[in-house]
């Protein structure tokens, strides 16, 4: 009940709709900084392979 009477504005709070759209920013944030990691690795790795000396 008291869910409801903050999804209706009755009560203050975060509403259902708030809480799912926070819940779905921050899943996707994860994904970014986990897609963020993985490209400094590959970015750090591929610039080591520029500076090795050429055969």
């Amino acid at each position: 009940m008291k869910q409801a009477e903050i999804d209706a504005g009755s009560r203050p709070g975060t509403t259902t709709d708030q809480a799912a759209r926070l819940a779905e920013l921050e899943r996707e944030t994860r994904e970014l900084r986990r897609a963020n990691t993985i490209l400094k690795s590959a970015s750090a790795f591929f610039a080591a392979e520029l500076d090795r000396p050429q055969r």
